[in-house]
C-alpha cells in the first residue's frame, strides 16, 4: 500500500483556492453575501478590513469544525458551527477595537453580522464537515478572497466615482473638476451597490455561458 501523501498545494488543493476566484465565485455565482456588499462598499478601506476578517473567520472556523467534525452528533452540528463562528468574529471585532478602532466604527454593527454570513455557514456546512483541516482550510481562504475581492472592486467603483477618492486620497485632478467633473452622489447610496454588483454578474456569466444554467 503506498504511503505517498497528497501534497499540500496539488493541483486538487489549489483549485479549491482558485475556484471561487471565478467560476464558483460567492456572490456572482452562488449570490450569497449581498448583504454586506450593500452596506461596508461606500468607501475601500472598509470593504478591505471587512473582506479580511471574514477571511480570518471563514478559514479558522472551518479548520476548527473540520478537527472536531467527528465528535459533534449531527442534531446540534448547526448550534456548534455558530458558537465556533460567534467566538471567532469576537475575536476579530477585538482586534479592530483594539488595533483600527476608526475602521471599527465604521463596519459598526456588521462585523457582528458576519456571523450570519451565509457563505460562512455555507461551507462549514458543506465542505468542513465532510473534509480534513488542510483542504479545508484552503476551502475557506479560496472562498473568503472570492467573496473579498468582489467587495473591494465594488468599493473601488463606488468611493471613484461617488468620492473621488481612493483609500480617502483624493485621486481625481482639480482640472477635472474645474472643467466641470462632478462626483456621483447616487454611487454612495445604497442601491447602487446592488446595480454595480449586478453588472459585474453580468459580465462573468456573459463571458461564461454556462454558468447561466447554474
Amino acid at each position: 500500500m503506498s504511503s505517498e501523501k497528497e501534497p499540500m498545494f496539488s493541483a486538487k488543493n489549489l483549485k479549491l483556492i482558485t475556484e471561487p476566484l471565478g467560476r464558483s465565485n460567492p456572490i456572482t455565482v452562488q449570490v450569497l453575501g449581498i448583504c454586506s456588499a450593500l452596506a461596508v462598499t461606500v468607501k475601500l478601506k472598509p470593504s478591505i478590513v471587512m473582506a479580511l476578517s471574514v477571511m480570518v473567520v471563514l478559514a479558522v472556523s472551518n479548520v476548527v469544525i473540520s478537527l472536531i467534525r467527528k465528535m459533534v452528533p449531527p442534531r446540534i452540528r448547526i448550534i456548534v458551527q455558530l458558537v465556533v463562528i460567534a467566538a471567532m468574529v469576537i475575536v476579530v471585532d477585538q482586534v479592530l477595537k483594539a488595533y483600527a478602532y476608526d475602521v471599527s466604527k465604521q463596519l459598526s454593527v456588521f462585523v457582528g453580522l458576519i456571523i450570519t454570513n451565509c457563505i460562512i455557514m455555507g461551507r462549514l456546512e458543506a465542505f468542513a464537515l465532510g473534509n480534513k483541516p488542510w483542504p479545508s482550510f484552503l476551502d475557506g481562504l479560496g472562498n473568503a478572497a472570492g467573496y473579498g475581492g468582489i467587495l473591494i472592486l465594488v468599493a473601488f467603483f463606488r468611493e471613484l466615482f461617488g468620492s473621488g477618492t481612493l483609500l480617502g486620497y483624493k485621486v481625481i485632478p482639480q482640472a477635472f473638476y474645474d472643467a466641470g467633473y462632478e462626483n456621483n452622489g447616487m454611487m454612495i447610496l445604497p442601491p447602487m451597490a446592488l446595480v454595480v454588483v449586478g453588472i459585474f454578474i453580468w459580465v462573468q456569466r456573459s463571458r461564461k455561458k454556462d454558468l447561466i444554467e447554474n
